[in-house]
């Protein structure tokens, strides 16, 4: 995943709004979150602190704005298209997104995110879904649980122990605490992975498409 480059701090360009999300984004994308102060930030555009309030009211409008820059990123549904092929580029993109930007995932669901880029998203993926047929309380509920998917699978994938490349040299060495006699299933599953059968990790597509189809199942028996 391309990440965030670096802005350009040495330009003659008065500070602003713009710069000023551009250098957090960027120092957050570096660093994670607990990376960008006010401080730091104010160095990184060689600045003094105090100047950045003119642009920003304090660290909460700065997160509110590198959350809003990151959301802008996904590709918004197409309206006119099949809705579950909508839905599912939304959600790589989505996903793509959060990979690229790892700090973003806890402070999309941890805050109340309403800036131009969050609202435009919500009201185009609740347009789809509505358009295709779903009522917009289920509209809301459908686009929830994709969402739940989306974000509990990057931070699984995010914060995944092992590399692809190290997991069937992992499950071999975790193989003796898992005796046959006592966990059957579970040590088949792991001889499949050990022998290459099965890579064992978790497959984006797949939880996305068991959504897909249960919701296009919903909405085909109303």
């Amino acid at each position: 995943m391309a990440k965030t480059s670096k802005p350009d701090t040495a330009s003659p360009v008065p500070l602003s709004r713009e710069r000023v999300l551009d250098a957090a984004l960027y120092l957050a994308d570096e660093g994670g979150i607990e990376a960008l102060s006010m401080r730091k930030l104010a160095e990184e555009l060689g600045v003094k602190a105090m100047s950045l309030y003119n642009h920003v009211a304090n660290k909460d409008d700065v997160l509110d704005g590198i959350v809003d820059l990151a959301i802008a990123e996904i590709d918004l549904p197409n309206l006119e298209i099949d809705w579950k092929l909508a839905m599912r580029r939304r959600a790589n993109s989505a996903h793509e997104m959060l990979l690229r930007h790892p700090w973003s995932t806890m402070l999309i669901v941890s805050r109340v995110n309403v800036g131009a880029a969050m609202l435009r998203y919500v009201n185009a993926t609740l347009g789809c879904l509505h358009k295709a047929g779903f009522s917009f309380e289920m509209a809301d509920r459908a686009w929830n649980a994709i969402d739940s998917h989306i974000y509990g699978f990057t931070l699984q994938e995010l914060n995944f122990p092992f590399e692809e490349a190290e997991y069937s040299e992992a499950a071999q060495k975790g193989l003796p605490l898992i005796p046959a006699q006592e966990y059957p299933y579970l040590n088949q599953l792991t001889h499949q992975i050990i022998g290459g059968h099965y890579d064992g990790i978790h497959d984006f597509e797949f939880g996305l498409e068991l959504i897909l189809n249960g919701l296009d199942e919903l909405l085909n028996k109303k």
